[in-house]
């Protein structure tokens, strides 16, 4: 995204070492529900989140620096990552999954958060929205229908209808958010 059309949180959402940074967590929850399922060993998952590498730029570049061996963004990942946590503990990461519950499950969890701020935005708007419509509620202005004039109304008027939209657009969103924020893994 261009930089001018994002604010900086909506930006750290979309970055790269966000989205590594979820393919991981995705990866040490997985292990960790394997191991209360007993087909990995509590040791082994414990050892994975205690080992593993942190995500910051280094860590992506050696991520894009292995892809450009595997020609597979995941597989450089996995590899990346098992290497990092070592032993027989790293060899856990990516058991019983497949790229695509990572890969989907991670863009999930960045949709679910973009969209929390997004909700966070309409709320400040519709207060905003509210606020003027109640300063000015007795503001006559013209009306318009058909794009002509029309009785007169008052400005109040008009932006609590603004305010109005916005919170069904707000609901809709909601509603959108908690559906994609429920995320599964098939193998």
């Amino acid at each position: 995204m261009i930089d001018r059309y994002q604010t900086p949180e909506m930006a750290l959402v979309w970055s790269e070492v966000s989205r590594i940074g979820r393919w991981l967590e995705v990866e040490l929850l997985a292990t960790e529900a394997h191991a209360t399922l007993g087909i990995v060993p509590h040791d082994d998952a414990v050892a994975c989140r205690s080992s593993a590498p942190t995500v910051d730029e280094g860590f992506v570049a050696s991520v894009m620096a292995r892809e450009e061996i595997t020609q597979h963004d995941v597989a450089a990942f996995v590899d990346v990552v098992q290497e990092a946590i070592g032993g027989t503990a790293g060899s856990w990461i990516h058991y019983g999954l497949t790229s695509t519950d990572v890969v989907d499950t991670g863009l999930c969890w960045a949709m679910r958060d973009a969209a929390d701020l997004l909700l966070s935005a309409i709320d400040e708007l519709i207060d905003q929205l509210v606020t003027t419509a109640k300063t000015h509620r007795e503001t006559v202005m013209i009306g318009r229908t058909h794009g002509v004039h029309a009785e007169p109304t008052t400005f109040g008027a008009k932006v609590a209808l603004w305010a109005l939209q916005f919170d069904r657009d707000r609901h809709r969103l909601r509603a959108a958010r908690d559906a994609i924020a429920v995320m599964k893994l098939s193998g």
